[in-house]
């Protein structure tokens, strides 16, 4: 591993710009020097080797999806090693470093086949790969409501249990951090406590939750909320009902697809004035199509189409209704942040890696640009566009 520069495979370098997003601070100019494929440290004097230069860029950690469910004509549902690793190469060369492959609404068993191949494919990875990190695994469903089912399969909707997690934990190697559920749907609370009890997180969405089952949920110890707006009973003012919950409760995280077209701006500036940039998390949702030509795809077991910058589940007469997801990548969602003036250029940076990590429990390997960490790095130009990605120290590309 290392930058390969003229020709030369550099195992130490230095790469300068205009800022660096550190965890204290961002830091204006200088330079962050990687050894070995690891973080060393920023500093302002010049080190003494080979230095990449990004002018004018900003420079912050590897971006973390915390919720997708494929990309670049994979999707978890393969239940293919091999698949897992393309999207994770076509993520790289996107500005993703870390994702959580995210399952579906499916049967028992296809649920646990997919847990089976995504640990397949992080297990069976050799040291030069360089593709995103798998950062765990995050269980979209099966315990949600027919309310709000979205593009879920409501064929294979359930009620939560433990023994259940523990089949899936166990052919996922134990890589299950996320699991979400509809708050209101018997054994919820127990549910969500037994998860919380083993360091797991658990996500209130696709959810009709009145906003007292959602606060019952968080106080049992549900600490996020999936794709806040979608999927779940809307903020009105006399019932806030899950929308409302998550606005309220300070120390939860709300999840946002910020696409602009699941969420428009002014309500996603609604969400982060309430909730704070510190708790709302860039995410994507983006299924199967994301990084491929518009047309029809299988998403989650369920017909989809992509067309106008969106996937649309397709109905048995061939129209499209209800949004299935997003074709959205991480680093056009931090730039969409800035473009909408909602927040600064840091701030978002930080919502798509520090606080996604955080939202996730798994900050203590992604996230932050720390001495010693796989030096995963996402450089933005000054205009917010990708400029650069590299995985432990090397370039995607």
């Amino acid at each position: 591993m290392g930058l390969l520069l003229r020709g030369v495979l550099l195992s130490t370098f230095a790469i300068s710009a205009a800022k660096f997003v550190l965890p204290g601070a961002t830091m204006q100019g200088g330079y962050l020097t990687i050894e070995d494929g690891k973080f060393a440290g920023w500093t302002a004097e010049k080190p003494a080797c080979e230095v990449v230069e990004y002018p004018g860029a900003i420079v912050g950690p590897g971006l973390v999806d915390t919720h997708i469910h494929g990309f670049h004509n994979h999707a978890t549902t393969d239940c293919d090693p091999a698949a897992i690793d393309d999207a994770s190469v076509a993520l790289a060369k996107s500005g993703t470093t870390t994702w959580l492959p995210t399952t579906f609404t499916e049967s028992v068993e296809d649920i646990g086949r997919a847990c089976a191949a995504i640990a397949q494919a992080d297990e069976a990875r050799s040291e030069d790969y360089v593709g995103a990190h798998i950062g765990g695994i995050f269980l979209e469903g099966p315990f949600f409501t027919t309310a709000h089912v979205g593009a879920q399969n409501p064929k294979f909707l359930i009620d939560p249990t433990v023994e259940v997690f523990d089949g899936w934990q166990e052919k996922a190697g134990g890589r299950i951090v996320k699991s979400a559920l509809a708050a209101e749907k018997d054994g919820a609370l127990e549910y969500i406590a037994a998860l919380d009890a083993r360091g797991v997180v658990t996500a209130i969405g696709h959810s009709d939750a009145t906003y007292d089952e959602a606060l019952a949920a968080v106080n049992a110890g549900a600490s996020c909320f999936v794709h806040t707006y979608n999927g779940q009973r809307g903020l009105h003012h006399r019932d806030p009902g899950v929308t409302g919950c998550a606005m309220t409760t300070p120390e939860t995280y709300a999840e946002i697809i910020c696409d602009g077209k699941h969420v428009v701006p002014a309500a996603i500036k609604a969400l982060v004035d309430a909730k704070g940039w510190q708790h709302t998390v860039l995410i994507t949702d983006c299924l199967i199509c994301g990084g491929m030509p518009e047309g029809e795809y299988v998403s989650g077991g369920m017909p989809v189409v992509m067309k106008g910058g969106l996937c649309y589940v397709k109905a048995e007469d061939g129209s499209t209704g209800t949004i299935a997801g997003s074709v959205l990548t991480l680093a056009k969602g931090v730039k969409n942040m800035v473009d909408w003036q909602i927040v600064t250029a840091e701030q978002a940076i930080r919502m798509a890696t520090e606080v996604a990590a955080r939202s996730a429990k798994v900050d203590h390997v992604c996230g932050s640009i720390k001495p010693g960490r796989a030096a995963d790095l996402t450089i933005f130009n000054a205009d917010m566009t990708l400029a650069a990605t590299y995985v432990s120290g090397t370039l995607a590309e």
